[in-house]
């Protein structure tokens, strides 16, 4: 009887073993079935910019709509490559993307640590009142900056996209500020004991830690720089000084849009995105994870 016993019990122990792993296994499916179809809701939209870059005029107006072209027309690609210096406004749009970063990177890391780590008199109120500046609209600064620039004799030059950086942004200190203050002070206080000074603690220990935060907000800021369009548009008189957000507008005409060139550079100028994000996900996601946890 006990034998029976202990092998009935064995027996319900293995069924629920099964109709548990059959639930988390159903629910796991059902997880990955919405995000695969939120994946192609999303993904429709850069579907459709590839396809109609690959399509003649009058596939892209044709009625019925036409999904997928008889013929792909690539050469909407080298069309669309030596319609406008495409190389010259890839490499001008590099170079204020990377000092845009670097920029960043100087100053917003300085500036959070030092909201975060070092206690001064009036630390949480300057945080704030920094905190305040991102609810200002950019429209109301747009103005007063541009006389501003224009009195320094920096319209048409690439100043205006890069000098910002170099103060830092708000938004991208608080992310800085949130991570560092998760960095356990222990680890610092140490080095505090055997006379280490505040700068060789951010360079040397703090900055090394942070790898992951740094890697999201560099992201952050090329990408914004990168497809940025109003101010190109504003400060950059020269079009040989044009971003290639600006240098786009090309194919737009007084009269016609040259809609497949148009798709084919559009795609062009989304690849660099794409591909950078493919190879920095990883560190992207666990910076943004782990900002303000423990």
């Amino acid at each position: 009887m006990a034998e029976q016993s202990i092998s009935a019990d064995r027996l319900a122990t293995k069924t629920f073993k099964k109709k548990r792993t059959g639930r988390s296994i159903a629910k796991s499916l059902s997880k990955h079935l919405i995000l695969c179809v939120a994946g192609v809701f999303f993904l429709g939209p850069f579907a459709y910019l590839l396809l109609t870059s690959v399509k003649s005029i009058d596939d892209i107006f044709a009625v019925p709509f036409v999904w997928w072209p008889e013929r792909f027309y690539w050469e909407n690609y080298s069309n669309a490559v030596h319609a406008i210096p495409f190389l010259r406004y890839t490499l001008n749009t590099l170079f204020v993307s990377l000092l845009s970063v670097l920029g960043e990177l100087i100053a917003a890391p300085l500036t959070a640590y030092g909201l975060a780590r070092i206690p001064f008199k009036g630390r949480n109120a300057l945080f704030m009142i920094m905190m305040g500046t991102i609810m200002l609209p950019a429209q109301s600064t747009m103005v007063p900056l541009y006389v501003l620039y224009n009195k320094l004799d920096m319209v048409n030059s690439y100043w205006p996209l890069i000098l910002p950086a170099y103060f830092g942004a708000a938004y991208y200190i608080f992310l800085l500020r949130q991570f560092f203050m998760g960095i356990p002070h222990e680890i610092t206080e140490s080095a505090k004991i055997d006379g280490a000074s505040e700068f060789r603690i951010y360079s040397q220990m703090i900055l090394p830690l942070s790898i992951p935060a740094l890697f999201t907000v560099g992201l952050l800021v090329f990408l914004n720089s990168w497809k940025d369009y109003q101010l190109p548009l504003i400060y950059l008189n020269d079009p040989n000084k044009w971003t290639l957000s600006v240098g786009l507008k090309a194919f737009i005409g007084e009269y016609n849009v040259e809609w497949g060139m148009l798709m084919a550079a559009a795609a062009l100028f989304a690849i660099p995105i794409i591909i950078l994000y493919f190879f920095v996900q990883k560190v992207f996601i666990q910076g943004i994870t782990m900002t303000g946890s423990k």
